[in-house]
């Protein structure tokens, strides 16, 4: 019984992020909201969402990944409209001003080239989120590693696992919050993980 029910989860839910799901099951995503995954990879985050029929969109820069999400899509809900999920690059959102009620980025932040590209990625997710949409974003943070971490270049440190990240300090997030009139609809949280790096999870929402 038990073994089912795992398997029947895993069929709605995907690998989705445990954080993400935390929040769907706080009902932040209303049924209605047009939601925008930025950087949506092979669609980790977009199964729960496609399958129950919510107008979900994605951009990812890899071409194979949006391919495989269009297949994976296909599979699970042969009527859902393909031309929502695009190839294109975060920092250049061909979307309009204003159009989503809520944005997703997982895990794609901590892969700035430089601050510079982080506020360009940053800028234009805000650009198409409504007023008092919901912004969630998980990025790797220098949260609780200062010890561990080498700074390099332009908001860059060289972590224990041996990669090296652009990393969320909290003065870049206090500089980001006040810019862009973002406030927390949660506390900010921080998990470490096995001392290699530390990920942080925000839930905003644009003021």
């Amino acid at each position: 019984m038990l073994k089912a029910s795992v398997k029947e989860l895993n069929h709605l839910l995907g690998n989705i992020d445990i954080y993400l799901l935390d929040q769907i099951l706080k009902e932040r995503f209303e049924k209605h909201f047009k939601i925008l995954d930025a950087g949506c990879g092979e669609g980790r985050n977009l199964i729960y969402f496609v399958r129950n029929n919510y107008p979900v969109y994605g951009i990812d820069k890899d071409a194979d990944s949006i391919q495989m999400l269009k297949h994976l899509i296909k599979s699970i809900n042969k009527a859902y409209p393909l031309d929502r999920f695009i190839g294109g690059n975060v920092e250049v959102l061909p979307f309009l001003n204003h159009e989503f009620d809520a944005i997703i980025s997982s895990a794609v932040l901590h892969f700035a080239e430089n601050k510079n590209h982080f506020y360009e990625m940053i800028m234009e997710m805000i650009r198409v989120l409504k007023p008092k949409g919901l912004l969630f974003i998980r990025m790797a943070t220098d949260v609780g590693m200062k010890d561990s971490i080498k700074p390099m270049e332009d908001g860059k440190f060289l972590l224990p696992d041996g990669t090296v990240r652009f990393l969320l300090t909290k003065e870049l997030l206090r500089e980001v919050m006040d810019q862009f009139r973002l406030e927390f609809i949660e506390p900010f949280k921080a998990v470490i993980v096995n001392e290699k790096r530390c990920m942080s999870t925000l839930v905003l929402r644009k003021l």
